[in-house]
Formats: C-alpha cells, structure tokens, sequence
C-alpha cells in the first residue's frame, strides 16, 4: 500500500463513480472525460492494493473494501472542506478567539457595547474578557496573552498602539444622605476634606489615581483618602454605604444601587477622562482589524445619538 501517492482529486473522483454508478455519470457530473477517470481510479486502487469497485455491465458498484473507503472518503473530504472553510473564515477576521483586556467603568457601559456591536456582525468569533488594572494589561499585551485592551489613561509605551475611542465627563457618586446630594452641580471646593474613595489601588499612584491626586494638588486641596479599592464598581457600593465620594465617568450612571446619586460637576470645572484602545504595533491580524473597526464604529454610533 502507497498512500504518499493518494491525492484529494482521487478521492474526489472515487465518491462521484460511487455516487453516480456509472464512469460515464460520473464522468459528465465532475466534467472530465472518461478514460481519465478511470485511469485516476485504478491508480487509486493500485496504491491501496485492493479492488475498490466491481465494473457491471449496468454501471458499477463498490466492493466491501469500496463501501468502506466510500465512508472514510466523504468523512474526509466534509472535513476538509470545513477546515478550508474555518481557514478562510478566520483569514477574513470572522472566526477564531480574540483576547480582551478591561478594566473600570468601561465595562458598565463602554464594553458592553462594543462586543455586543462585534458578536452581531463575527457570531463565529470567541471573545474571552480578561479583568486587569492598566499595567497588567500592558503586560499581557506585550506577552501575546490579550490581543487588544481597553482602559483609560494610556501614555505612549515602546511597540504598542493606541487611539482615544471617545471622552466622557466625570461624575462624583454622592450617599444619598450626604449634604452634597442635594446640590444640582458639585465645584471642586466642595470636596475640600470630605472623605473619598480612590481607585484602582496600587503601590505607585498611575493611571487614575494620579490623575485625580494631580487634580487635588493643582487646586492646592489634600485627598481625604479613606479608602482605596480595586474598581469603580467597588468604589460606588461603598459610597451607597456612606463611607465617603468617589469619582467616576458618565457610564457608571448604569450601575444604579440603592444610597447613592450621581451629580455633575459645574461647567466651568467640567472633567472628563478619555477610554482608549490599545494593540500591538506588529499585531496585523484580520481580528484585531475587525475588532478596532467595530469598536471605532461603534463608538461614533454613539456619539450621534440625541441626549
């Protein structure tokens, strides 16, 4: 037996006579003539070393050898096809898994969208979210273990890209039962010795604890810091508690717990925090293309949207 001399026409020749009975059917289905599929027919029995199909002189029919190698035939010529297919498919960004890094607010309002927007149009295509803080996401990034991050507060890094998906305004999460609560805009003034939560917690102030400990210093005002968490979400189930005012961006406004209002900042002290999107600069594939595409679209879909 010589199956290095097996080619995919021959099994392909092979299931049509079996299909059609005959040379001849086969023959005009698969549009060839005949002498060439016989020939491409004894060449494939010779290199099984067996008879595969019995010449009557009505057509032809396979032997138990032939009804046999009939069933693997199609087994394998279905899979090759699918694999062909799946090959294409992920080749077109359509299929396959794609690595997410997230973290914070986004995921209550952002995220959500975007990979809803992306599962519409790649159905085909596993997403797997990963929950990290900004530098493990760097990381990750850099270790091939996320293909594309979502966070805030990005600065230029060596062989990663990025670009702003959209700026959303800061909010302050108020308790209810806080004096503040009743006021309809917040000026920073306010907040001079109230108790705060500050997130995410680190070793070194990054990200947004440095951006609100600089917005803090440029007013000459100290953070009354009685808490720091990992998240946003954290953050504002211990502001319903009463343990103190936590920043957050417009988005978290979904995350509605009984205790706690949200109330914005007066125009002329309006802060907003911009969400990025952050690859690989050597990154080229079809998903990451398809991913920054939706993502992009789908941001400036909301960004039209009526208030």
């Amino acid at each position: 037996m010589n199956i290095s001399s097996i080619d995919i026409r021959q099994l392909r020749y092979f299931v049509a006579v079996v299909r059609h009975g005959s040379f001849r059917s086969a023959a005009q289905a698969i549009h060839i003539s005949q002498p060439p599929l016989t020939r491409q027919i004894q060449q494939l029995e010779h290199a099984i070393g067996t008879e595969l199909l019995i010449r009557r002189n009505r057509g032809v029919e396979p032997t138990t050898a032939g009804a046999a190698f009939f069933r693997d035939a199609e087994n394998i010529l279905e899979t090759l096809e699918r694999a062909a297919h799946r090959a294409k498919l992920t080749g077109e960004g359509q299929m396959g898994r794609l690595d997410v890094g997230i973290f914070g607010s986004a995921v209550l309002d952002t995220v959500p969208r975007i990979i809803k927007a992306f599962r519409e149009i790649y159905p085909k295509v596993e997403i797997i979210l990963h929950d990290m803080d900004r530098e493990t996401q760097l990381e990750a990034l850099r270790d091939g273990r996320i293909a594309v991050g979502l966070n805030r507060f990005f600065e230029r890094e060596p062989g990663l890209e990025w670009e702003t998906l959209h700026s959303e305004e800061m909010m302050l999460a108020v308790p209810s039962a806080h004096p503040l609560a009743a006021k309809s805009a917040i000026c920073f003034p306010d907040l001079d010795g109230e108790p705060v939560i500050f997130y995410p917690r680190v070793q070194r102030p990054s990200g947004f604890t440095r951006y609100l400990m600089r917005l803090f210093h440029e007013r000459e005002m100290v953070p009354n810091v009685v808490q720091s968490v990992d998240n946003a979400v954290t953050a504002v189930a211990l502001a319903s508690s009463g343990l103190g005012l936590c920043f957050v961006v417009e988005g978290a406004q979904n995350l509605q717990l009984p205790g706690v209002v949200y109330r914005r900042f007066k125009p002329e002290e309006k802060l907003s925090s911009d969400l990025s999107i952050i690859w690989r600069s050597d990154d080229d594939s079809p998903l990451v293309e398809a991913f920054l595409d939706v993502a992009r679209k789908c941001d400036m879909r909301t960004a039209v949207e009526p208030a």
